[in-house]
């Protein structure tokens, strides 16, 4: 803070994008049960309704990704909220499964910015030493937005309903964008960063900033790396945020309610929050003592993914608390992995194009996940809900994607 706190303002302003994201995001997993019934869908409507917000994801993650390097991250991200908040509230206008698929056709669309824009801007503002911490707060909003869904919502829908709850987001999405607007600058346009605090952030060596193509980066090592990693491991939390609540309403008979339903997910999201920045914490202070960047990434996700075998047990056991215990130790490493794996592709990543690679690799995670939503669709259907098989393959992808990155991560930033 010696040297200014300006970059903690510009990463406040990412965290909270990324819990609007989520509460979006999470909503309809809560409102499931409610909509299932009005609408009368199976558990295959549900799953292409999720379906299809993977397809929308999966174009907008490398569309947005390349806009955001090329126009740059403040008009691209506000023009994305913008359009993801009117999806939002236009969900509120769906009478059908097909409406639903639409709708988050669009929102996946829009919402693909989210990360490539936060990623991005962590890359400008933070120097290595701090990008695990600050990857790790932006994406603590994942988990609020997740927690304080089923905490809110279960209020909104008995006094108003599920279309007030939908237009009620997308007005939230309306507030940050005033802020975002007034706010955000990159770093040397900022009117009253310290030059100190410039001098901090950009004390790497970089690359000469010049315009590169598309197929240049797809022959660049560090892309596939993080690319087939990150899409190994991103649809366990897809799978989380979609099937967790009809699993604990399924398993547990708990309903929606707060006291019933929201209890569980706050307590499981809480501990993500907690496994998010603790996740960043880890890596950056093996390199405060000496360690290489990329190696502190991988020894803190070699932790994380022996964390998550205990998930396990989450699908045999008929005591929610131990359920709870799993999955909330389970996401919590999940959410550490992911603030290391996002932090070790800015460390081998060019700045000018940060949000391209990972909005390739963000691409290939989507598309990964709209085959874990058919996947895991198929599975319940003919196993009639059960879920243990869906568990048991969990840890397994943390520990192949571990592999891969061992050997194919670059350990320094390539000359582009």
């Amino acid at each position: 803070m010696a040297i200014g706190k300006t970059r903690w303002g510009m990463l406040a302003l990412v965290f909270f994008a990324t819990t609007l994201n989520y509460i979006d995001r999470a909503a309809l997993g809560v409102m499931q049960p409610i909509l299932a019934k009005e609408m009368s869908w199976t558990a295959m409507d549900y799953a292409n309704i999720n379906f299809w917000f993977q397809v929308g994801y999966a174009i907008g993650f490398v569309l947005q990704g390349r806009l955001i390097d090329r126009v740059g991250v403040k008009r691209v991200f506000f023009c994305a909220v913008l359009l993801w908040s009117l999806a939002t509230g236009a969900h509120g206008l769906a009478t059908s499964a097909v409406g639903f698929m639409v709708c988050r056709f669009i929102l996946g669309l829009t919402e693909a910015a989210n990360y490539p824009a936060c990623v991005k801007t962590t890359r400008l503002w933070f120097p290595a030493k701090e990008r695990a911490v600050a990857t790790g707060i932006f994406n603590a909003g994942t988990n609020v937005g997740a927690m304080f869904t089923p905490m809110l919502l279960p209020l909104v829908l008995h006094v108003w309903g599920w279309q007030a709850a939908f237009l009620g987001m997308a007005a939230l999405g309306g507030i940050w964008l005033l802020f975002w607007g007034l706010k955000y600058y990159n770093p040397e346009e900022h009117p009253t960063v310290s030059k100190e605090e410039i001098a901090y952030i950009q004390q790497e060596k970089e690359p000469e900033d010049k315009p590169v193509t598309f197929s240049t980066i797809l022959k660049m090592r560090g892309t596939w790396a993080f690319a087939l990693a990150y899409s190994l491991t991103a649809p366990v939390f897809w799978f989380y945020l979609y099937w967790l609540p009809p699993f604990l309403n399924q398993q547990y008979n708990l309903g929606i309610s707060v006291t019933q339903m929201g209890i569980p997910l706050i307590i499981i999201y809480i501990t993500a929050d907690f496994g998010s920045v603790g996740g960043g914490i880890l890596s950056s202070m093996l390199i405060n003592r000496g360690m290489a960047a990329v190696k502190a990434r991988l020894v803190s996700m070699l932790l994380c993914a022996m964390c998550i075998i205990g998930v396990v047990l989450a699908a045999g056991t008929s005591e929610l608390w131990l359920a709870v215990a799993a999955i909330s130790l389970a996401l919590g490493a999940h959410q550490a992995w992911t603030a290391n794996v996002w932090s070790m592709v800015m460390d081998f990543t060019p700045k000018h194009m940060m949000a391209t690679v990972f909005g390739f690799g963000g691409m290939c995670a989507a598309i990964g996940g709209m085959f874990m939503t058919q996947i895991v669709g198929y599975v319940l259907t003919v196993t009639n809900n059960n879920y243990t098989i869906l568990f048991t393959m969990i840890p397994a992808m943390y520990f192949i994607a571990l592999t891969w990155l061992y050997f194919m991560a670059p350990r320094k930033i390539p000359q582009v």
